[in-house]
Formats: C-alpha cells, sequence, structure tokens
C-alpha cells in the first residue's frame, strides 16, 4: 500500500468491542507505521473524539448499543460530509449495506477471522484518505487558477505551512522554471536561486 499524504493517518475506530479495537490498533500501527489509531468503544464516545480532534478517517462497527454505526456515520455527515467512513462490521447483509450507502458511507467493509482482514482495512483506509487529500488537493489547484485569470499572468501560489507544501498556478510555474510534475517545498522557495540554479527568480520577496 503506497500512500503519499503528509504525515500520519489519524484513524478513529468505534466498535463496542474493546479487545477488537486495541487488536486493531496494535496490528495497524505495527504493520504500517503511518497509522495513528485512537479507540472508541461507543458511538457517543466516538463523537466526543471526533469534536475534540477531528481524524482522517472513522472507522466504525455497525451493531452497536444506543446508536449503530449507520445512525453514527448520518451524525458525522451533518458535520463532516466529507470526512472518510468505513463501516466495518460482523454484521453483513444486503441491507445494511444499502443503508450505509444511502447515509454516505466511503467504504464497507466486513470483519473476516485471521489477519488478512486488517491488511485489507489498512488498504481501504489509505485509499479512501488518499482520495480525500487528491480532491482537496485539486480544489486547492482550481482556486489558484481562477485567481491567476483574476490577476492576470502573474500565477498564484499557496502555502501549507502544517506541510510546507507550496501550490502553484502554472504562471508561477514558467516564472520560476520548474518542471511539470516538479513540486517546491517552503524551504526550498526561501533559498531558491541556489537551489534552481542562476538566474531563475526567487518567489518569495524576503529571499
Amino acid at each position: 500500500m503506497t500512500v503519499t499524504v503528509p504525515g500520519p493517518i489519524q484513524v478513529l475506530h468505534v466498535d463496542d468491542d474493546p479487545e477488537f479495537v486495541e487488536l486493531t490498533a496494535a496490528f495497524l500501527e505495527r504493520e504500517y507505521g503511518s497509522f495513528e489509531v485512537v479507540g472508541a468503544t461507543s458511538a457517543s464516545e466516538g463523537l466526543e473524539r471526533l469534536d475534540a480532534d477531528p481524524p482522517d478517517c472513522v472507522v466504525s462497527d455497525y451493531n452497536m448499543p444506543g446508536m449503530d454505526g449507520i445512525e453514527l456515520l448520518q451524525t458525522v455527515r451533518e458535520e463532516f460530509p466529507e470526512l472518510p467512513f468505513i463501516l466495518y462490521t460482523g454484521r453483513g447483509s444486503e441491507a445494511v449495506a444499502s443503508d450505509a450507502i444511502s447515509a454516505g458511507v466511503t467504504d464497507y467493509l466486513q470483519k473476516q477471522p485471521g489477519s488478512e482482514q486488517f491488511e485489507l482495512l489498512a488498504n481501504r483506509i489509505g485509499n479512501a484518505v488518499q482520495r480525500r487529500y487528491e480532491s482537496e488537493r485539486a480544489t486547492r489547484q482550481e482556486e489558484l487558477r481562477r485567481l491567476t485569470e483574476l490577476a492576470g499572468d502573474t500565477g498564484a501560489f499557496e502555502i501549507d505551512y502544517e506541510t510546507g507544501e507550496m501550490l502553484m498556478t502554472e504562471g508561477v510555474r514558467r516564472m520560476v522554471g520548474l518542471e511539470e510534475g516538479e513540486r517546491l517545498s517552503l524551504s526550498d522557495a526561501v533559498k531558491y536561486p541556489a537551489h534552481g540554479g542562476a538566474g531563475r527568480p526567487c518567489l518569495l520577496r524576503h529571499c
């Protein structure tokens, strides 16, 4: 599994079986160093953790007391419509899957014996988070393109201060001589004349 999102993938796992929550977290964190798993043993606890620190993905059981997984999904979707949500359940049926799809589930996975189920879960989580990251990145890139059209052909760029990544329009790429697909970090932009060679314009004013 190859995931190119910046930083570790934060996962909230909601299941009323605490031993299964611990087992899932242990496997994902041991086998995939890019995962950080927080457990909750009820939907209400899951919602509290979600409000306190929204994760990159929610994984939830279906059959839980008080509020089941689909009801949890419906509640999550009211505030986080794009947050990846995987229903990971031991009770599989067409009716449950249909209800989950109607409620906006990202993926649906049935529990199985053995460690293979965790490998499959890890891939589903990684793929879901990757798709959301790429979608958000494409949206930001399109916004930069629109800003460029308003500003003329000078181009526009955006800095993600959490990751240090820079998104830039084709106008900026032409100005600094970046090849297609080549990326520039904030630290590189500050020292860009030395990084890119003589004659290439500096991207940030203070350099």
